[in-house]
């Protein structure tokens, strides 16, 4: 018998054409393991009950929701006392946060800046190929983020 001495090579295309095919098969084989993963009798997934409440854009009269706004300032100040903070004023804190909102687009240096702002965010937009903005639009849902700030 004739001694049998592999190359380099030779080793390269038997790993090649033997060993990576084995190795294919037997991940392929193991992808159903990997989506089992974190399933099971004691994971965590599992659907929530719905939420309760009412449903998003459903309305409710001022009066409930100013009985729930006095429900949580109540509650705030009860806290507070029970720390041995100061107290909150109920009825003050009710005034401030059932005040009208104010109208930024009464001022119309602001408006005017606002305008500004939106047209050298369209000149950048059409620099970079994107479509422009309304302007009006733009000009209105800032302003209406604007006078949403500080509620």
């Amino acid at each position: 018998m004739l001694p049998v001495a592999l190359s380099n090579g030779d080793v390269i295309l038997l790993v090649a054409f033997v060993a990576f095919p084995i190795a294919a098969i037997a991940f392929l084989g193991a992808g159903a393991v990997y989506r089992e993963i974190g399933k099971g009798v004691f994971s965590m997934e599992h659907e929530l009950p719905p939420a309760k409440g009412r449903a998003p854009g459903e309305g409710v009269s001022q009066e409930v929701q100013e009985a729930e706004i006095r429900q949580m300032l109540e509650g705030k100040a009860f806290r507070q006392a029970e720390r041995g903070e100061p107290t909150l004023d109920v009825e003050a804190e009710m005034q401030k946060l059932l005040a009208p909102r104010v109208d930024v687009s009464a001022d119309p240096e602001l408006v005017e800046e606002v305008r500004q702002l939106v047209v050298a965010r369209n000149e950048r937009r059409l620099r970079a190929g994107k479509e422009p903005l309304d302007v009006e639009a733009e000009i209105a849902r800032q302003l209406a983020d604007l006078e949403n700030l500080g509620h």
